[in-house]
């Protein structure tokens, strides 16, 4: 098979797949953190025009929506798979904290005010579904990036990532309403976040 090399202004473009999420029609979720920061700059230079030109040339996107930022604990800063994703077409799932005292509050509030005005390739608005987030999960006082959202969707099932918390139960059955047609399995990630990723991290899906 042909191996396509993305390059932009003479550069390599450098994109994890965890920092970005499709439609499949048109539209992209990314953040700002992750791809504008100045922290664990990718592509040095680049700007946000630069990389609506790159996904629009490579990946087919006319819309982009920038949420602002990841996740406490992200050791990718802002990775969009730990926070935000589409489940179909014109459906995507967030994740909020209810936990005012939390790190995590207002940055997945200010995520979700950005969704919430957001539009899909063809300007209509999209359907917003709350996820929880559970309890902080902490390893040798590091605060560990655990998330529902990071779930892999597979052909005919959801692998769910799951933390032996109260909110495991609430997660998996807002995410199996929304797949219907697949199979929701949790699967118990506790010890795989130790290393700052659960099940999307730790893989990724191949379009048939």
């Amino acid at each position: 098979m042909e191996r396509v090399q993305p390059m932009h202004k003479g550069k390599r473009v450098v994109l994890e797949g965890g920092s970005i999420d499709v439609n499949g029609k048109g539209t992209l979720l990314t953040t700002r953190e992750c791809l504008l920061s100045d922290v664990q700059v990718r592509n040095p230079g680049f700007t946000q025009q630069d990389y609506e030109e790159i996904f629009a040339k490579y990946l087919g996107i006319s819309n982009v929506i920038w949420l602002e930022s990841g996740i406490v604990g992200d050791d990718t800063h802002g990775h969009v798979d730990d926070i935000t994703r589409f489940v179909n077409a014109d459906t995507i799932v967030t994740v909020v904290e209810k936990d005012k005292a939390s790190d995590n509050y207002a940055l997945l509030k200010q995520n979700l005010n950005i969704l919430k005005k957001s539009r899909d390739q063809n300007g209509r608005q999209l359907n917003i579904v709350e996820l929880p987030m559970p309890r902080p999960v902490v390893f040798e006082e590091q605060v560990l990036p655990a998330s529902y959202a990071n779930f892999l969707i597979a052909n005919d099932m959801v692998l769910v990532p799951t933390f032996n918390d109260p909110s495991d139960r609430i997660a998996l059955s807002i995410l199996a309403e929304l797949f219907p047609k697949r199979e929701v399995v949790g699967i118990h990630a506790v010890d795989l976040v130790w290393g700052l990723g659960t099940i999307h991290c730790m893989s990724q899906q191949i379009p048939a």
